[in-house]
């Protein structure tokens, strides 16, 4: 191998074979097993959709109900958890202290029977039952506050909202937060993902595989873009000053938060849903100011970048959709895992089906044949 074949960052070497989910970044288009994102978002929900991720193929409504029964029946958390997060600082990442809790779980749950359906069943649920509790238990305990209990007559997304607020939760806000998750559910060989599929190729337990790939999420390039969007938002200020804001920073070199994407070089198809959900927000629950903010700095970048193929992505609209529900910023990554827990967990499947363990060659780039100097001499 020589210096030739090196790409950072991995860009365009595929690690996987993979039949989870495709992405044409031509013509923006996005599929889960084979079905259009755009089909999915409209008709679908968000546990039928991870269904469908994770094995492969819709469920009956018989498999589906069994499925959904089985993770709304193992939303509760062990105490012993939620004292470990009564531990945490509370001016800790929410994110972090989720990452903390999952990992802490294969503790509870170690055993590994990789080859037992049975065995994989159970923690699929756990995982997607029990983050979301996570997330809104962390979300009261950093407040000074006991966590809430889940309601069994709520179904998976509506009962997160009332875990937060302890509100009866709204029926049009539960159902755009479900598409939300629906369109953060999985997106192919991203860094998360690909932290996911290296964990899980050393056979540990799939606690471990999903807190790794928190990890990878957290980070500002990734699922953490979304808080910053907001940010920049709240910098802005006002519609007026978008474009002396956006003259600024390019003039700076320094990046607009929410758009580019390495795959996609078109808009986001994702973008494109979450700007509809968004308008129904404001349209239903009155002006979102930011919305106003958002769609002046998206004109003014497709004048000024979009002929470069510089154009909004997911997280461009999600922090924006996230604000408007009454999320607090810093938890935007953490509801950004819930979602794509059911990526993970798929590509986690499917890398047991045909394990290799990865071990990528690297170019050495140092020295050779250099000598000792013993510590006197140094």
């Amino acid at each position: 191998m020589t210096t030739c074949d090196y790409e950072p960052g991995l860009d365009g070497i595929p690690a996987a074979q993979s039949r989870i989910s495709y992405v044409d970044g031509q013509t923006g288009q996005l599929e889960y097993r084979g079905i259009p994102i755009t089909d999915l978002a409209q008709h679908s929900n968000f546990l039928e959709t991870a269904f469908l991720l994770i094995w492969g193929h819709l469920p009956n409504p018989e498999d589906f109900e069994a499925f959904q029964y089985e993770v709304l029946h193992h939303r509760r958390i062990k105490y012993r958890l939620v004292d470990m997060m009564k531990c945490f600082p509370e001016r800790g990442h929410p994110l972090d202290a989720v990452q903390a809790a999952v990992a802490a779980l294969g503790l509870y749950h170690s055993r590994r029977a990789f080859n037992d359906p049975a065995y994989i069943r159970r923690a699929v649920v756990r995982l997607l039952a029990k983050i979301p509790t996570a997330v809104a238990a962390f979300e009261h305990i950093r407040q000074g506050n006991d966590p809430l209990r889940s309601r069994d007559d709520l179904n998976y997304t509506a009962n997160f909202l009332y875990l937060l607020d302890e509100q009866e939760p709204d029926a049009k806000k539960a159902h755009i937060f479900d598409q939300c998750l629906i369109l953060h559910a999985e997106h192919t060989m991203n860094a998360s993902t690909f932290s996911a599929r290296v964990t899980a190729s050393t056979l540990t337990d799939p606690y471990a595989v999903v807190a790794s790939a928190m990890g990878t999420l957290g980070g500002r390039l990734h699922g953490g873009a979304n808080e910053e969007v907001m940010q920049m938002l709240t910098d802005i200020g006002s519609v007026e000053n978008v474009k002396p804001y956006l003259d600024q920073q390019l003039a700076a070199g320094r990046r607009i938060m929410g758009f580019g994407h390495r795959i996609y070089k078109v808009k986001d198809p994702r973008a494109r849903i979450m700007q509809g959900l968004a308008e129904q927000l404001s349209e239903n629950y009155g002006c979102d100011r930011y919305y106003g903010i958002a769609l002046a700095l998206e004109q003014a970048m497709e004048e000024r970048l979009g002929d470069r193929q510089i154009h909004a992505n997911v997280e461009f609209y999600s922090g924006l959709i996230f604000r408007q529900l009454g999320f607090p910023a810093d938890i935007f990554t953490s509801i950004f895992a819930i979602a794509r827990v059911a990526g993970w967990l798929a590509h986690w499947k499917e890398q047991l089906d045909a394990n290799r363990i990865y071990r990528p060659s690297q170019i050495y780039i140092g020295q050779h044949d250099q000598p000792y100097i013993p510590v006197v001499d140094r």
